[in-house]
């Protein structure tokens, strides 16, 4: 019963608002969790849950040490959840109604130096195939700020080499035009004629960057191919492909770009989820303030 509920509410998702897979996946697991531990708990289902075992569930997680932001991701997904079943008339009232979101604090996003930048791009080997790959797939990540899924599932048709820019299929299935730059675009230009060719399998396929069998690569590949290249450049702290894509904005700021302008880079629907980069480039001023100011 509670797996055919989480589908049917998942397919609801899926048609209202065009989640990504990944979205959805990790809205499954949430709620498989509470299903798990509500049986466990109190041998009770999704449907006939009431509103104190989910403030005792968040309790357990609190104890358990899961992060705010995880059960704050939780409660969002189960608030949507029980709406869905108190429109289709499954349940009589909302159980998440009333229920406070735990504290957030506002953890500033890890970014890197443009000197790690530059070491890091660097590092690939592109006289091999797969490190001019890596090299060209490197720079675009960082000259255009994308996500991975982004970067990834990037086609041919999709680059336009003429104008220097991508159009990118963002979250939800919104799409963005994006510069490549000048350096970017050097470095794909060589890709497509030297490497591309030697990866492919079949020649009609549209992939950018083909993994096993001219599909995609995966995320979790190009994950470890970035930490390869990390230890092989020095870098010491985390590095990860949304850690470029935060070098990409913060940056930007740190060198004068307008806001909204970043903002639609990055292809955030919402200016205040852009505004949290402020926080770096304003710590940046008063850390150079305070370096070469007199009364610093």
């Amino acid at each position: 019963m509670n797996d055919t509920l989480i589908t049917q509410f998942i397919n609801h998702l899926w048609l209202e608002k065009g989640l990504s897979s990944n979205t959805q996946a990790s809205y499954k697991k949430d709620l498989q969790l509470f299903s798990q531990w509500l049986d466990q708990q109190h041998k009770k289902t999704l449907k006939r849950a009431e509103q104190h075992h989910l403030i005792n569930y968040l309790g357990w997680r609190h104890e358990s040490s899961y992060k705010a932001s995880s059960t704050a991701r939780s409660l969002s997904c189960l608030r949507a959840f029980y709406r869905f079943l108190l429109r289709e008339n499954l349940i009589e009232q909302d159980i998440s109604q009333n229920i406070d979101m735990p504290k957030l604090g506002r953890p500033l996003p890890k970014s890197l130096s443009e000197s790690d930048i530059d070491s890091l791009l660097s590092a690939p080997d592109t006289n091999t195939t797969l490190g001019l790959r890596d090299r060209c797939m490197l720079e675009l990540l960082y000259a255009c700020g994308l996500r991975v899924s982004e970067l990834v599932n990037l086609t041919v048709e999709r680059v336009n080499l003429r104008q220097g820019i991508i159009l990118v299929a963002g979250k939800g299935g919104k799409e963005r035009l994006t510069p490549m730059g000048e350096e970017a675009l050097n470095w794909l230009e060589k890709y497509l004629k030297l490497a591309r060719p030697t990866l492919l399998n079949q020649p009609s396929s549209a992939t950018l960057f083909p993994g096993r069998a001219d599909k995609p690569m995966t995320r979790q590949t190009f994950w470890h191919r970035i930490k390869k290249h990390a230890i092989s450049a020095g870098i010491n702290s985390e590095v990860s492909p949304h850690v470029l894509r935060h070098a990409f904005a913060t940056h930007l700021l740190n060198h004068g770009a307008d806001l909204r302008a970043v903002q639609m880079l990055l292809g955030h629907s919402d200016l205040s989820t852009t505004q949290i980069y402020t926080h770096i480039a304003n710590q940046r001023l008063a850390d150079l303030h305070q370096t070469h100011h007199p009364r610093g």
